[in-house]
């Protein structure tokens, strides 16, 4: 499940010329991502993949600031549950899609990047925690490290066995390092891939149907799910989400299904799909206004650091508003400042390292 965390708030005074300070916020920060190309161009980007992950961290802001707005705990949850797998899912499916091409050139060294990038990921989870025990932010309203005997904390930390701050980045590592030692593999047999993605999601669905405790076995599969997704040729993903009827046919069943039993695993799996295929399509139409279009590519561009900015913007906004109570204005505003927060600090990232080049790596050393 997504990490706990946080909190958000909007700000609407308005500004002399009568427009709200948010629009403004936002229209200055879209206007600046259309001036200016991006810092690294990368020809190997595709704006719909972007558009989906700048969706997902969007939603992402709200399934937090409901957690702590408006409920803690609630069945609307279940129907969330597509939000941290979806994150993995992509990844694998870039592996497959991108680098798997990347290492019929580059060979080991694509190897290399993908360990690099994985190690990267469990450090940061790992100063992050340490931060979040530090008397700089205690009280904080994230899970810690803390809250695990010093005995466990480590096989946790690795194991996913109990819960830490950004959890979700630790699967994600291990399936960027682990297909690393695939993709040789990979290359001398098409069909490896394949075959492993079936393993993992045989047994993350046994330990399910079984009740078994698997850290984070489920939602590696549905990476490694991606990775296998990440073969087909793009054209023809294009091709099939654009069958309308059919993806939201098989869409509303899945709600129905989902309202009538439990979340599991088993439901899961077409959830992650089905929920990605319809932001996808949406991403690769590109029907939405230029400027929002934008602003959520440029999200998806960053969302590593788009998701943890949230969640620091969050817990920031939680703790200053909770003398004021938890009303609707109160939650509303929350919302709408979480989200456009997040918004600006990706917009004013994205700008300070198209003109500092320290900035930009700096970035490149602990995102990249």
């Amino acid at each position: 499940m997504p990490v706990k965390p946080v909190s958000e708030w909007a700000i609407n005074n308005g500004s002399q010329t009568g427009e709200s300070l948010v629009p403004s916020l936002v229209k200055a920060a879209s206007a600046e991502v259309e001036r200016s190309p991006a810092p690294v161009k990368d020809t190997n980007r595709v704006p719909a993949l972007d558009f989906t992950k700048g969706a997902l961290v969007l939603i992402m802001v709200l399934y937090h600031w409901m957690n702590y707005f408006i409920i803690a705990n609630g069945s609307v949850y279940k129907y969330l549950r597509f939000l941290t797998p979806s994150f993995i899912f992509i990844t694998g499916f870039l592996i497959s899609n991108v680098y798997r091409a990347k290492y019929d050139i580059g060979g080991m060294r694509v190897a290399s990047r993908l360990v690099t990038r994985g190690l990267k990921l469990i450090g940061i989870v790992l100063v992050l925690n340490v931060l979040e025990n530090s008397v700089l932010v205690k009280g904080f309203e994230i899970r810690k490290v803390s809250e695990v005997s010093s005995g466990r904390a480590l096989l946790s930390y690795l194991t996913g066995t109990s819960p830490v701050a950004f959890a979700v980045l630790i699967p994600i590592a291990y399936l960027l390092i682990f297909s690393a030692g695939l993709l040789p593999a990979a290359k001398a047999h098409r069909s490896v891939l394949n075959i492993v993605c079936a393993i993992t999601v045989a047994c993350a669905l046994v330990s399910d149907l079984m009740s078994l405790q698997s850290g984070y076995l489920q939602i590696f599969s549905l990476g490694m799910l991606g990775v296998s997704t990440g073969c087909i040729a793009i054209t023809r993903i294009n091709n099939v989400v654009r069958h309308v009827s059919p993806v939201i046919a098989a869409y509303v069943l899945y709600l129905m299904a989902l309202t009538w039993w439990n979340d599991s695993y088993a439901l899961q799996v077409p959830g992650v799909c089905l929920s990605l295929a319809i932001i996808y399509r949406l991403g690769l139409e590109n029907t939405a206004p230029p400027r929002i279009y934008s602003l959520v590519v440029l999200l998806g561009r960053y969302s590593l650091f788009a998701y943890i900015v949230q969640i620091v913007i969050l817990q920031i906004l939680r703790k200053t508003l909770r003398p004021f109570g938890l009303g609707a204005d109160v939650g509303i505003t929350a919302f709408f400042a979480a989200a456009t927060l997040t918004i600006i600090s990706v917009g004013l990232t994205d700008y300070a390292r198209r003109r500092v080049s320290g900035v930009n790596r700096l970035y490149n050393v602990v995102f990249s």
